[in-house]
């Protein structure tokens, strides 16, 4: 994952709506999330499998960070 890559991502949680990221299920948050990426950048399908694990693996903070604001 390029540092590009990582700045879009958390730049697109940052400005997404706190409702939007707190009601949404896992999974659901997850492809939300890689849909807009997607729409943002073409991703080729080894990003798709390296941010789906980054984001399952970061959704507690995504959660947490959400309800901070």
């Amino acid at each position: 994952m390029t540092p590009t890559m990582l700045r879009q991502l958390w730049s697109l949680i940052e400005t997404t709506q706190t409702n939007l990221l707190l009601r949404l299920d896992d999974a659901s948050l997850v492809q939300w999330i890689l849909k807009q990426l997607n729409q943002e950048r073409s991703l080729n399908p080894e990003e798709v499998h390296i941010l789906n694990d980054y984001l399952t693996n970061r959704l507690s903070l995504i959660r947490d960070l959400a309800e901070q604001r």
